[in-house]
């Protein structure tokens, strides 16, 4: 099969257009916290050559479905899809259901292991779902990689391969790091670039969004949209968000991550967890608030006011967002209720025999710790209460009865002891 002949040729010169005001109000919400947009200057033509002809630009997001839940951290590219999505765009939310099998190897240090056809599904099955907590369902194309990527077939993409030099894949910071260190890239790795380019000539992009260390897959967008004849889509970075440690990257598997499914009382407790200067880290990438009101806030704080208030608005802002009005006002009685030592309302309550037992081992199993060990940890530190009262002795033996444990400030279980 030629995959040259299989896309529409659309590089055909463009004329310089005027830049309307409605053009540069647009062009500065998309701007609105990115990392970079290329090439500005272009995508401000595409813009005025959507309003002029009342064409919608067709702007890509492409996830793979490496895990079963999204997180804060991916509300920031989707919140600047819905942004564009509410300015009339037409935005294709791409499924790498293909790609997922080859596994992305943007910042990793070694291959990632490629999941299996049965955990991309499950994993996808909820990928869009909760997308629609962001973005508009009914104005949402939604799309999957192998619709396009599977009929390719071996001769596709040899071909497709030959239209990129090893040279130029290798100037990508991890593989050169991992080749100057030996240690191995499979072959697989080097076309994971090229698919999701390949995506973006299939889609006939126009704009396509990614976190900072998707810049050198995008740019393979933009080359081979050239190659296949289309006219180069512009490419919108954004930053990736930190973790409620303030250092990583925000990631499940760091355990510094806010899920947009989790209860609204989670998220509000981890979002004030977060340092008060962090705060406006947050408040710059997840906020709907107009960049005014943050400032005005800034001078608040600057200017003597709690931190904590600013803070308060931001984790309700956020609550509302994914749960209601309702659950956010309740996140926040409930948040004020720990900070005075009270037990919350919707706490587990779990059953267990063998009294008396030893209060590691009653932790463990209430699952309140990992293990005996970090629970006896904990007795150390302090962190253990029963029924409002600390625990100092790590040999203590629990009688029968009911009782409410608790272990830091946010894990809680009413425990029945027979």
């Amino acid at each position: 099969m030629d995959t040259s002949k299989t896309l529409q040729n659309n590089n055909t010169p463009q004329q310089s257009l005027p830049l309307s005001d409605s053009v540069m109000e647009t062009l500065a919400i998309a701007k609105r916290g990115v990392d970079e947009l290329l090439i500005e200057s272009e995508f401000a033509q595409k813009l005025a050559r959507s309003e002029q002809t009342g064409k919608p630009l067709r702007i890509k997001l492409g996830l793979d479905p490496t895990a079963p839940d999204l997180h804060l951290g991916h509300t920031v590219v989707l919140n600047k899809m819905r942004q564009l999505q509410d300015l009339g765009h037409t935005v294709i939310f791409l499924i790498g259901d293909f790609t997922s099998m080859i596994g992305d190897p943007s910042g990793r240090n070694v291959t990632r292991p490629p999941l299996t056809r049965e955990q991309i599904e499950e994993n996808a099955k909820t990928y869009f779902a909760q997308a629609s907590l962001v973005l508009d369902p009914a104005r949402t194309e939604i799309r999957y990689n192998s619709e396009w990527c599977d009929p390719l077939g071996a001769r596709g993409m040899i071909q497709l391969s030959a239209k990129y030099t090893v040279a130029r894949i290798l100037e990508r910071e991890d593989f050169t790091k991992r080749f100057k260190a030996g240690t191995p890239i499979s072959v697989h790795e080097l076309l994971y670039p090229l698919m999701q380019g390949y995506d973006s000539v299939a889609l006939q992009s126009d704009l396509e969004l990614g976190g900072t260390d998707q810049k050198f897959n995008l740019l393979v967008g933009r080359e081979l949209q050239k190659d296949y004849g289309q006219e180069p889509q512009c490419i919108l970075t954004m930053p990736l968000l930190e973790g409620l440690d303030g250092v990583e990257k925000m990631s499940k598997s760091k355990g510094n991550y806010v899920g947009i499914t989790e209860p609204g009382n989670t998220m509000f407790a981890k979002l004030m967890s977060i340092s008060d200067t962090m705060m406006w880290r947050y408040y710059e990438l997840l906020s709907f608030r107009s960049l005014d009101e943050i400032a005005a806030f800034r001078k608040e704080v600057e200017g003597g006011r709690n931190p904590r208030d600013v803070k308060v608005l931001l984790a309700q802002e956020i609550v509302t967002r994914f749960h209601s009005k309702q659950a956010a006002e309740d996140a926040l009685a409930d948040f004020n209720n720990r900070a005075k030592g009270g037990i919350p309302d919707d706490i587990p309550e779990v059953s267990l025999s063998g009294a008396p037992l030893g209060i590691g081992q009653l932790l463990k199993q209430a699952n309140l710790c990992a293990s005996t060990s970090e629970a006896l940890r904990m007795v150390e530190q302090g962190g253990v209460r029963i029924d409002g009262d600390t625990v100092s002795d790590k040999g203590l033996k629990v009688e029968a009865g009911t009782f409410v444990l608790q272990v830091g400030k946010r894990k809680f279980a009413r425990v029945t002891l027979a």
